[in-house]
C-alpha cells in the first residue's frame, strides 16, 4: 500500500556547527499526495536549507526524512541523487537554465538524466519533443520562442520554462525555491494560478517556498519556520 504522504519529515534538526543553534527544528512536518504546501519565514530561516534535505541534497544530523514510502535520509548520497532526478521536479530561484540551449532542450534535460522521467505518465505524446511542447504550451510559452536560445527569453518566461522542465515526466513531487521573487504582481499572479492547476493535473505534491505570504491562498496547507537565531551562510 503506497504511503499517503508524498514527503514526511519527524524531528528534524540541522545545524551549520556543532556549537551554533539548530537553523531547523521540525518536530513533525507532512505533505499528503498531491497537495500543496507552502513554506515561509524570514530570510536566514532555513528555507533553502529545508529544500536541500527534502531532496536529499543535504543530510540532516538528527531525525528522518520519508519521501514517497521510502526512508530518503537513510540512503546513500548517489541513492538520494537518482531518486530525486526520478521523482522530484525542481524549480530553482535563479532557474539554473542553460543559456546556450534552446527553450525545448532545457525542458527535455530531466529526461536525459532520468529513465523514469523518460517514462513519464501520463504521457500527452509518444514523442518526448512532444511532450516538451506540451508542457510549455500549458504554461503559456509561445510556440515561436521554442527553439530560441533559452538566454533570449525575459524572465517570466524563463521562469516557466523552468517549471515546464520541472513537470516533464510527471514527477511526483515539485519543490519551487522562491521562484517569483524576480516578477511584478501580475506575473506572479499568472504564474501562481498555471503552476497550481498544472500540478493538480498530474496529482504532483507541490513544496513552495517564498517569503511572501500573499501566495499563500493558492495553497492546501501552510507551514511557518522559526525566525533565526543567527545569520544563516548558506
Amino acid at each position: 500500500m503506497p504511503s499517503a504522504d508524498a514527503l514526511h519529515v519527524s524531528n528534524l534538526i540541522f545545524a551549520w556547527t556543532k556549537t551554533a543553534p539548530p537553523t531547523l527544528d521540525i518536530p513533525s512536518l507532512s505533505i499528503p499526495r498531491g497537495n500543496s504546501l507552502f513554506i515561509h519565514g524570514a530570510s536566514g530561516s532555513g528555507k533553502s536549507t529545508l529544500l536541500n534535505i527534502l531532496s536529499g541534497v543535504i543530510g540532516a544530523q538528527h531525525g528522518d526524512v520519508n519521501l514517497l514510502g521510502k526512508p530518503f535520509s537513510t540512503l546513500s548520497h548517489r541513492r538520494r541523487d537518482q531518486i530525486r532526478a526520478d521523482h522530484v521536479g525542481y524549480i530553482f530561484q535563479q532557474f539554473n537554465l542553460l543559456p546556450y540551449l534552446s527553450v525545448i532542450d532545457n525542458v527535455l534535460l530531466p529526461t536525459r538524466i532520468s529513465s523514469v522521467r523518460r517514462r513519464g505518465l501520463p504521457r500527452h505524446s509518444q514523442k518526448l519533443v512532444d511532450e516538451a511542447k506540451h508542457w510549455l504550451t500549458q504554461l503559456k510559452v509561445a510556440e515561436h520562442l521554442f527553439d530560441e536560445k533559452v538566454s533570449r527569453l525575459s524572465v517570466g518566461q524563463q521562469q516557466r520554462v523552468a517549471a515546464a522542465r520541472a513537470l516533464i515526466g510527471s514527477p511526483e513531487i515539485v519543490i519551487a525555491d522562491e521562484p517569483t521573487s524576480a516578477l511584478d504582481q501580475q506575473n506572479v499572479d499568472n504564474f501562481m494560478n498555471v503552476l497550481v492547476a498544472q500540478c493538480k493535473s498530474i496529482n504532483s505534491s507541490l513544496v513552495f517556498v517564498s517569503h511572501d505570504l500573499n501566495l499563500s491562498p493558492y495553497f492546501d496547507a501552510t507551514f511557518a519556520l522559526k525566525s533565526p537565531q543567527r545569520e544563516e551562510w548558506v
